[in-house]
């Protein structure tokens, strides 16, 4: 991968001039190079990486399996494009395996999830089947540690 795409992921506030540094490259060389990569799409936007506990702790996140039918012509995309619409879908994926779709979503709570599967996602037609699993609890999400227990919170280990 692009090395200066590696530093973006891990860090996307760094400076021109500090990514430069650490490539040895001229800064004006890394802005060039940082303008083309967002111009033709390779660098779609930039998020914040959030603690859910501080940020949102009501919220609640569930991951859907979803198996469906493909079209002639056009396989999943289509339908794996319209469910990906909805303001509730914050990731969509088609998967290799027992299902086709992973959809992530998110709601106030669990009755509203469950209303967006029974009453959006499975009347959808080519729907097969839905499978619900809803989030408990976050130990790493895009590569950072959620929480490192401290030494008195460490389970004790007996021989």
């Amino acid at each position: 991968m692009n090395q200066l795409l590696e530093l973006l992921q891990k860090n996307a506030r760094q400076t021109d001039a500090e990514i430069a540094e650490l490539l040895g490259r001229e800064t004006a060389d890394v802005t060039t190079e940082w303008a083309a990569l967002e111009k033709d799409g390779t660098i779609m936007g930039y998020t914040a990486i959030l603690d859910q506990e501080r940020y949102a702790p009501s919220k609640t996140t569930a991951m859907i399996e979803v198996r469906l039918t493909p079209e002639r012509g056009g396989g999943f995309d289509r339908l794996a494009n319209r469910i990906a619409s909805f303001p509730q879908v914050k990731s969509c994926f088609l998967m290799s395996g027992a299902y086709d779709l992973l959809v992530i979503v998110e709601g106030d709570d669990i009755r509203e999830i469950a209303r967006f599967v029974t009453e959006t996602l499975s009347t959808m037609n080519g729907i097969l089947s839905t499978a619900t699993h809803f989030q408990l609890k976050t130990y790493k999400a895009n590569g950072l540690l959620q929480s490192v227990p401290s030494e008195r919170e460490r389970l004790p280990v007996s021989p």
